[in-house]
């Protein structure tokens, strides 16, 4: 059983529904999950799980919201086994900016993993890519409790 700590930046709801996603895909696979909305209060302590799941919405022109760098840093660490997750807006900065805090993120905690990149609301058919997201995710954290 792997225990996940997915925490997430919602304003528009989308990240959230994303993070709900995720969490109903690794609980039904018989795995431990915490929620926690970033900004919401103190963050857990990512050393009490396997792995870390960030999850954030993209702001301005590519920027990640300084909620997001606030609970980075109070982290204060990078621990292993962090994989992002984004939802963003194509109309806004096209696709040289979609989901750039994401990706700034994956590359700032080194992750092993792509982040996942969703359009507006994950619901519909962005639901199915979410959900295999979800699925190489747990595979790289299987592979590295294996180790």
């Amino acid at each position: 059983m792997v225990r996940v700590l997915i925490s997430y930046a919602s304003f528009s709801g989308n990240t959230k529904e994303t993070a709900e996603i995720i969490d109903e895909v690794l609980t039904a696979h018989g795995h431990t999950t915490r929620l926690h909305r970033i900004g919401s209060g103190p963050a857990p302590d990512p050393s009490l799980f396997d792995a870390m799941l960030v999850g954030t919405f993209t702001w301005g022109k590519g920027q990640t919201p300084d909620l997001v760098k606030d609970f980075v840093y109070e982290i204060g660490y990078k621990p292993p086994n962090v994989f992002v997750f984004g939802t963003g807006d194509t109309q806004f900065g096209g696709d040289a900016l979609f989901c750039h805090a994401a990706e700034k993120l994956a590359a700032f905690y080194y992750s092993a993993y792509d982040p996942l990149k969703i359009e507006q609301s994950p619901r519909g058919s962005q639901e199915k890519t979410v959900k295999k997201w979800t699925e190489g995710v747990l595979n790289q954290c299987l592979k590295h409790l294996i180790k």
